[in-house]
C-alpha cells in the first residue's frame, strides 16, 4: 500500500479528492498539511487520516511515498519543488503554476530527482470519457471533423456578504479569475480531452473573451483549435453563466462530429448517443469525472513506476500554454470586436424579421406530420385540413 500525503485541505480535496483516495485498497492517506491547522484536524478526523501536521517540514519529513497538491495555484511552483526535494512523486491540481517557466522548471526538477509527475485531469476517467476514446478508436463515427466542448457554469455563484456586511464577489470567483479565468481553470480539461481522444496535438489555437464581469481576464471565452489531424476543436467555457440568478443551472455538453455521424453527451440531461449510419446506440451515462479512476490509474504508476494513462507533466504543460495563450489574444483584442466587426452594431430596425406562419424550421420535419397541422391561421392560402407546406421536401428520418 502506497501511503499518499495531501496538502491543501480546501473544498476540493475534501469532495474530490479524500473520498476517492479511500476508494482505492492499494492508497492510503497517511497525512495531510494546511496552513489552517484546525482545518487540517478537521480532516483528519473526517477520513479517519492518521496524521495532520502544523508545519510543511513535518508533512514533507513523513513517511509518505507522493504528494497530492491541492492548493491554489499560484503555490503549485513551490510546493512541487519540496516534494522533488523531499524525493516524493506528485500528482498535482491544475493548472500546474502561474506561468510556463514555472512549469517547465517544475517538470525538469521532478524529472531530474527521478520522480513521477502527474497532473489532476480527472474528465479522462470518467466511463463516458473512455468510450469516447474507445469509439474514436473503433471509427465509429468515421473521420473526426469536430468536436464542440462546452462548459457553462456559475462557479458557485458571484456574491458572499464581507465582515463589512458588503456583497462582493466570493474569494473563490476572485482567486479562480485572478489565476486566468474559466479557460485557464476549468477549459483545460476540455482542451486534454481534445488531444487525448483525437490522439492529435493542436496546430493553432484563436480566443476571444466576453466580459460580463470587471477582471482582466474574460469569464466567458469561446476558444477554437486546429488539431495535426485536420479536425478542429470548440470550447466554451464561463464562470458567469447563471452567476447571479436565484435558480443557477449550467450547460456541460461533447459533441463529437465525424463524417458518419454523431457521439453526444449531456451531462444535465444523463444522455449519452452514438448516432450513425447503422442506426442509434444510447450509451450508459456517467458523470463527467472520475476521482476515483484517476486515482486507480495512480496506484497502478506508483506500482509500476509507468505512467499508463495518468496525464503527465507534458500533458499539463500543453493544456496550460493553449489557455494563457488564448486568454492573452482575447485580453489583447478585448475592444477590436465592436470596433471591426459593423454585424455587432446591427440595430433591430436593420434585421429582416421573417414571420410566416407557413414556414416551418428545417429541423420540425422530423416530427410526425400531424404535429405540423396548420392552425387556419391564413385560410385563404391553407387549408384546415391540409399540413403546412414548406420549401423543404423533408422526410421522416427512418
Amino acid at each position: 500500500m502506497k501511503k499518499i500525503g495531501l496538502i491543501g485541505c480546501g473544498m476540493i480535496a475534501e469532495q474530490g479528492h479524500l473520498p476517492a483516495i479511500q476508494q482505492v485498497p492499494e492508497l492510503q492517506t497517511y497525512a495531510l498539511y494546511d496552513r489552517n491547522f484546525e482545518r487540517a484536524v478537521e480532516l483528519q478526523q473526517q477520513f479517519s487520516v492518521p496524521h495532520a501536521y502544523k508545519t510543511e517540514e513535518e508533512f514533507y519529513s513523513a513517511d509518505i511515498d507522493a504528494v497530492v497538491i491541492c492548493t491554489p495555484a499560484p503555490v503549485h511552483y513551490q510546493n512541487v519543488l519540496d516534494s522533488a526535494k523531499a524525493q516524493k512523486h506528485v500528482l498535482c491540481e491544475k493548472p500546474l503554476a502561474m506561468t510556463e517557466k514555472e512549469m517547465l522548471e517544475m517538470e525538469k526538477v521532478m524529472n531530474d530527482a527521478g520522480l513521477q509527475f502527474f497532473i489532476g485531469f480527472n474528465y479522462r476517467f470518467s466511463q463516458s470519457a473512455l468510450d469516447i476514446h474507445r469509439l474514436l478508436r473503433d471509427q465509429a463515427i468515421g473521420e473526426v471533423r469536430l468536436l464542440r466542448l462546452i462548459y457553462n457554469w456559475h462557479l458557485h455563484g458571484k456574491w458572499e456578504i464581507n465582515e463589512d456586511g458588503k456583497q462582493v464577489d466570493t474569494s473563490l470567483r476572485k482567486g479562480r479569475m485572478d489565476e486566468g479565468g474559466p479557460l485557464v481553470d476549468c477549459g483545460v480539461h476540455q482542451i486534454d480531452l481534445a488531444r487525448w481522444w483525437l490522439e492529435s496535438e493542436v496546430e493553432w489555437q484563436h480566443g476571444i473573451g466576453v466580459w460580463l464581469d470587471t477582471y482582466e481576464a474574460p469569464d466567458h471565452v469561446f476558444l477554437h483549435m486546429a488539431h495535426g489531424c485536420g479536425a478542429h476543436t470548440k470550447v466554451e467555457v464561463s464562470f458567469s453563466y447563471n452567476d447571479t440568478s436565484r435558480d443557477p443551472r449550467t450547460h456541460f455538453l461533447y459533441e463529437l462530429i465525424g463524417t458518419d455521424g454523431v457521439i453526444r453527451y449531456n451531462r444535465e440531461e444523463h444522455s449519452f448517443e452514438l448516432r450513425n449510419s447503422h442506426g442509434t446506440q444510447y450509451l450508459p451515462w456517467h458523470p463527467e469525472k472520475s476521482f476515483a479512476g484517476m486515482y486507480r490509474e495512480f496506484a497502478n504508476a506508483l506500482a509500476t513506476g509507468k505512467p499508463g494513462d495518468m496525464p503527465t507533466a507534458k500533458d499539463g504543460i500543453l493544456a496550460s500554454r493553449i489557455a494563457r495563450t488564448a486568454t492573452e489574444e482575447a485580453i489583447r483584442n478585448r475592444d477590436k470586436p465592436s470596433i471591426n466587426n459593423p454585424s455587432s452594431q446591427i440595430s433591430a430596425a436593420d434585421v429582416h424579421v421573417h414571420a410566416d406562419p407557413e414556414e416551418i424550421p428545417i429541423d420540425f420535419l422530423d416530427l410526425p406530420l400531424k404535429r405540423l397541422k396548420t392552425h387556419n391561421r391564413n385560410p385563404a392560402r391553407t387549408s384546415p385540413q391540409q399540413p403546412v407546406k414548406s420549401k423543404y421536401d423533408g422526410k421522416k428520418d427512418s
